[in-house]
């Protein structure tokens, strides 16, 4: 059995989205169950469960609606290898960029 390597986020995966400004607790309902956490740097980040892409590109959308600078989205628990994988030769490969 061959298992299938897609670019997008894996089904259920949990993401942090960091907003480059502080935003009042009052929007955490409105980022579907995301947990709002306002650091001491100035920005806040959102936590939680993101279903599928569609449901990430909705939560951008809601970010890109407000107008706050998006800082950063990482995906919390990624299947990642600790190594970096290399092509022969040993330069990167286009995934590690």
């Amino acid at each position: 059995m061959t298992k299938q390597v897609s670019g997008g986020p894996a089904e259920g995966s949990r993401y942090e989205i960091r907003l480059g400004t502080h935003l009042a607790p009052r929007w955490a309902t409105w980022f579907d169950g995301m947990i709002l956490t306002r650091a001491a740097d100035g920005t806040t980040v959102l936590t939680g469960p993101v279903a599928d892409q569609a449901a990430l590109h909705g939560l951008l959308a809601k970010v890109r609606d407000l107008g706050v600078p998006l800082v950063a989205v990482t995906q919390l628990d990624a299947e990642r290898p600790d190594t970096a994988s290399t092509r022969p030769g040993g330069a990167p490969s286009s995934q590690d960029a």
